[in-house]
């Protein structure tokens, strides 16, 4: 279903005439009281058209929407879809239309859920818990602002089958009314749980950290693409694949980024113990090659110099105490050999 523009009329001459009838209709209501004692039968007819016109009257007043910036009206006419009402104004359009919105009720922690302050109705909460209710008041009004989705946190696991705990915030809008409101049974709703699909069918490609032997891309050649170093390419796949299952819905996806990486709790201590054990043997590695260099720099020097000649014997003697003083964990204690080597 294509989204249709509705060209509704102006909104203030229509109010204008509904009240000028209105009154129109209070006067010969009066009229006929007046004349029906002189002239019974013109009077019975004026109070019946006077009364049925007060008590009908209001029904044109049902035909006047007022419309915001950025918001849009699903128009119906006995369930026949009549166009969407865009464009911030006063307006009139048939009185009998009615706006639809399945999602008017429905809240999923984005920006464009926010309490009215109003009382009355009743507000559904779907989340992981199921659903709650609270008190508020919510129209049918289609917002086509830019909006903000904050999921909740999932437990997915990468591809190496470690736990890992996942956020993401996704930035997105209504592009088309009609498709929004009779494509999907409720788009915020259905968004929710597209994004949550998506998301767990890319983590499952990557691994948390760089790992060996693992392709992320597809090439069939291994990468060193990860959740926590490809942040940026993760996030833009994420958003390609949201985008993918929502177009029927009339939704764009405008931008996904990671709000939350962390390992699961079960596993997080674990994972931190050979992290630092990692960095261990990283900085062991540089303070080795570091000693080998000062070592080598060391006995080039007493050899260029000729201060000293040092058989094989004393040089490896040389060099394992050197290597002892400068990867030593503590400061080393000197000893004094006053006597011979041999």
């Amino acid at each position: 279903m294509e989204e249709k523009l509705l060209k509704a009329k102006k909104g203030m001459p229509a109010l204008f005439l509904i009240l000028l009838a209105y009154l129109a209709g209070i006067a010969v209501l009066i009229l006929g009281c007046i004349l029906v004692d002189n002239m019974p039968a013109l009077g019975a007819i004026l109070i019946i058209l006077g009364g049925l016109w007060v008590i009908l009257g209001w029904i044109p007043f049902c035909g006047l929407k007022v419309l915001k910036p950025q918001e849009a009206l699903v128009l119906t006419l006995f369930g026949k879809y009549v166009g969407t009402l865009k464009g911030e104004g006063f307006y009139y359009v048939n009185p009998f239309v009615s706006a639809v919105n399945p999602a008017a009720k429905t809240t999923l922690r984005q920006s464009g859920d926010v309490d009215t302050g109003a009382a009355g109705g009743a507000q559904i909460t779907f989340g992981p818990n199921g659903v709650s209710g609270n008190a508020q008041v919510t129209d049918k009004k289609i917002s086509l602002k830019v909006m903000t989705l904050n999921n909740n946190k999932q437990k997915i696991n990468d591809c190496l089958g470690n736990p890992v705990e996942i956020g993401i915030a996704v930035i997105w809008c209504i592009t088309d009314t009609a498709k929004a409101v009779f494509e999907v049974d409720n788009y915020k709703e259905f968004l929710s749980i597209q994004c949550d699909a998506a998301l767990r069918n890319i983590v499952r490609v990557y691994p948390y950290d760089v790992a060996q032997n693992v392709d992320t891309t597809g090439d069939g050649e291994p990468d060193e693409g990860s959740l926590r170093g490809s942040s940026e390419i993760v996030a833009a796949r994420i958003r390609d694949e949201i985008q993918s299952r929502v177009a029927s819905a009339g939704l764009e996806i405008l931008e996904a980024r990671i709000t939350y990486l962390a390992y699961a709790p079960e596993i997080a201590a674990a994972m931190l113990q050979r992290q630092q054990a990692a960095a261990v043997i990283d900085a062991r590695k540089a303070i080795v090659d570091g000693a080998v260099g000062m070592v080598e720099m060391a006995l080039k020097k007493l050899n260029e110099s000729g201060m000293v000649e040092l058989d094989e014997e004393r040089k490896a003697a040389m060099v394992s105490n050197l290597l002892v003083v400068l990867c030593g964990n503590k400061d080393a204690q000197p000893i004094v050999n006053t006597g011979s080597l041999y």
